[in-house]
């Protein structure tokens, strides 16, 4: 017979705390004190470089830069200079985040804390950049970042690491990069899946496809043709003293960015920005005046504007997303037109009155593959079956939209999206299963740089609806 257990009143010795591992504790640490205010200037670099790293953490966690940006703005009260020096090097660090993470886990000793991470990530994108785009000395660099991780409680322990892990890299600056850029990550700046998918939908041209991302975008203007010709704003960019050129119809590249506020006539409605590509979309569409006309998904309005500037047409510019819609609004206000602003989904009908439309245009959501080196952060936050995702909504919007159309009305199919699913797959299947006529369009065109072509990667299917 088996005796009970007798109880014993006896204390027993506390047991020995686990040890955890980094990645365990990590979790019991505080969270990121994301509203303590630094006593840095507002004009110093260390804060510009605090700042852009905020941005870049979170991104890091799914957040779209500009949105981290603007968030980042608020917190620092940061002025404008210090919000162009943010921006600029946060964008700079998200073209080489690749490099800099691959960088950072041969110099670092252990991985890094999340902002440490992002503030190494900023400092190394400036020390790295090629000696003509540099825009600091690299002393003043880690001098700056040290700076600006001293100041922050999210990364004062870690000062003296940043500190360290500069000055190495700058003492083994030749060795290190030799390393560090045998791996893909780091050769390329895009992630593992990104850069098969290139390769598998572009065999010969993956590499320039993959670089052209990584530069920086050219400031595009489209010239207003109710308002003047291109001829005469490039004589007038001339006597302002800017560098300029013709690079499509109504398309104008400066040679140098420069703020918005700085370019001529733009306050007044005579020019836009627009990259050249996206240009195309109006002219396409072939509006004459006393069209109706529907631009779906239309946000921030730059294709809306330019239909409305080619013809008088009757204009509907629809939108899921009613703030970006009032940027719509904003666009049409400074170019004096006129359209009609719904927030709705394109997929759905319920905000449709039963008129049909001559012509619409459905720039359809996507993976945006096409337009990294505007938006270098997309590379980041996208998934590997986001394209799939994306492609399924898109076709429910596409046909949902050709009920809309009238017989012999044409609609275009516009992508800002590199991967076949998403633009030619996906415009020979919907014309597949409608019966539509594909008429003449550029297709897929891919990322260019250069003198007579400048623009981002789209794709343009045009389609006719059968009597």
């Amino acid at each position: 017979m088996n005796k009970r257990p007798t109880l014993s009143l006896k204390t027993a010795a506390p047991a020995a705390a686990p040890k955890l591992r980094a990645s365990h504790a990590r979790a019991l640490k505080p969270a990121p004190q994301s509203a303590f205010k630094t006593g840095l200037k507002a004009d110093s670099l260390a804060l510009s470089l605090l700042g852009a790293a905020q941005a870049v953490a979170q991104v890091r966690t799914g957040t779209a830069l500009p949105q981290a940006l603007a968030t980042v703005f608020a917190k620092h009260d940061a002025l404008p200079q210090a919000r162009g020096a943010m921006q600029d090097i946060a964008y700079r660090c998200m073209r080489q985040l690749g490099q800099s993470e691959t960088l950072i886990g041969l110099l670092a000793p252990k991985a890094p804390e999340p902002l440490v991470g992002a503030l190494l990530a900023c400092a190394l994108a400036l020390i790295t950049a090629p000696d003509a785009n540099a825009p600091y000395g690299e002393f003043t660099v880690v001098d700056q970042t040290v700076t600006a991780a001293d100041a922050h409680p999210d990364t004062a322990r870690a000062k003296g690491m940043v500190n360290a892990v500069l000055r190495r890299f700058l003492r083994e600056r030749r060795e290190l990069l030799e390393t560090a850029l045998q791996q893909p990550l780091a050769k390329w700046n895009y992630p593992q899946w990104w850069i098969d998918a290139a390769r598998a939908a572009w065999p010969q041209q993956w590499q320039q496809i993959l670089a052209a991302g990584d530069g920086a975008p050219p400031l595009t203007l489209r010239v207003n043709p109710r308002r003047g010709t291109v001829e005469a704003y490039l004589a007038r960019l001339a006597e302002a003293g800017i560098e300029a050129d013709r690079i499509g119809p109504y398309a104008v590249r400066l040679a140098k960015p420069v703020g918005v506020a700085l370019i001529p006539g733009f306050a007044d409605g005579l020019v836009s920005v627009q990259d050249a590509g996206a240009q195309l979309a109006a002219p396409l569409l072939d509006v004459a005046d006393g069209m109706r006309v529907l631009d779906a998904c239309a946000a921030p309005g730059g294709k809306t504007c330019h239909i409305l500037e080619l013809a008088d047409a009757a204009v509907t510019a629809l939108d899921a997303d009613a703030k970006r819609l009032q940027r719509v609004g904003e666009n049409l206000e400074r170019l004096g037109l006129a359209a009609t602003l719904r927030a709705a989904e394109a997929q759905s009908a319920d905000w449709w009155d039963g008129r049909p439309f001559d012509r619409i245009l459905a720039d359809v959501p996507c993976t945006a593959s096409g337009i990294v080196r505007r938006h270098p952060d997309i590379r980041w936050l996208r998934r590997k079956g986001d394209a799939l995702q994306l492609a399924t909504l898109s076709a429910k919007i596409l046909d949902n939209l050709w009920q809309m159309l009238r017989p012999n009305g044409k609609l275009l199919f516009v992508t800002c999206s590199l991967w076949p699913q998403e633009s030619e797959a996906q415009a020979a299947a919907f014309a597949l299963r409608n019966g539509a006529t594909r008429l003449d369009a550029p297709g897929q065109l891919l990322p260019a740089g250069g003198p007579e072509q400048d623009h981002d990667g789209l794709f343009y299917a045009l389609f006719e609806k059968n009597a």
